[in-house]
Order: C-alpha cells, then sequence, then structure tokens
C-alpha cells in the first residue's frame, strides 16, 4: 500500500506536513544520518515522494534496486538542471552529472555497510556534509576538463 504525501513527510520528518518545525526535523534527520544513504532517505521528502512514487518504484519492478536508484538520481539531476535552464534562459548541464556522483555514492556506500552511527551527531552532520562537498568538487573538476 502507497502512503499519501502526508504520511510519508511525518515518516520523513517525524511532524506533520507543514509543521513548524518541520524543516528543522528534515535537517536534523539528514545531516545527522548514520550514513549517507540513510541522508538520502531522510532529505526532501516532498521531491522524494514524487521520486519515489514515479521513477524508483516503477524502475524497481524491472531493475536491480542499484539501476534504479542511480536512474532516479540522473533523473532528479536532470530535473534540477530543467528548472536552472529555464530560469537561466540557456542550457544547463551541472545537476545530471552531480547526482549522479552522488548516487553512485549512496550505492556504493550501501552495498559496503559504512555506518557512522557511533559518532556524535557533529561529527555524522560533517561527514555527510563532505560527501555532498566532495561530489560537488568532482562535478567541478569534470566540467573544468570538459569545458
Amino acid at each position: 500500500m502507497q502512503s499519501s504525501l502526508s504520511q510519508y513527510v511525518k515518516k520523513r520528518t517525524g511532524v506533520p506536513l507543514g509543521a513548524s518545525n518541520s524543516m528543522r526535523n528534515m535537517l536534523s534527520r539528514s545531516f545527522g544520518a548514520k550514513s549517507f544513504p540513510v541522508f538520502w532517505h531522510y532529505w526532501n521528502p516532498i521531491w522524494s515522494y514524487y521520486l519515489s512514487r514515479n521513477v524508483m518504484r516503477p524502475l524497481g519492478k524491472f531493475l536491480p534496486n542499484s539501476a534504479a536508484t542511480f536512474i532516479t538520481f540522473i533523473v532528479s539531476g536532470a530535473l534540477h538542471d530543467i528548472a536552472v535552464s529555464i530560469i537561466k534562459w540557456k542550457t544547463i548541464v551541472f545537476f545530471t552529472p552531480w547526482f549522479g556522483i552522488m548516487g553512485l555514492m549512496v550505492i556504493v556506500l550501501k552495498r559496503s555497510g559504512a555506518s557512522y552511527g557511533h559518532v556524535t551527531w557533529p561529527l555524522r552532520a560533517l561527514i555527510n556534509a563532505s560527501f555532498i562537498f566532495v561530489s560537488l568538487g568532482v562535478t567541478y573538476f569534470l566540467e573544468s576538463m570538459y569545458a
């Protein structure tokens, strides 16, 4: 049974959709996650609800979970690129490779069982933020090589 958006958000943030502390809870749960894959489990529950329903689950019916995960990250990046391209009125292809790199990181870290849940919240937040910044740096590096 599929949950409603309200149920999904409450499960991810611990508070009802639109609650005054939902953003704080989402950030706290995401950055304090015990691993980078769990970070993404909590990050942006409204966006992930629609990606899960419309991309991940349908792909998961005929693809391995890792392939469905990777493609879902690529689709999310492409949608971000389209939005920025419309706003800037020029073609932007930055988020697609960045999200692809993060998707690969999620897959590898999930398979490895990497967990840092035993360390303090600030250190977990630093580690999770580091994954984002490292993937961003790799994306900038690759972009400069092909520019």
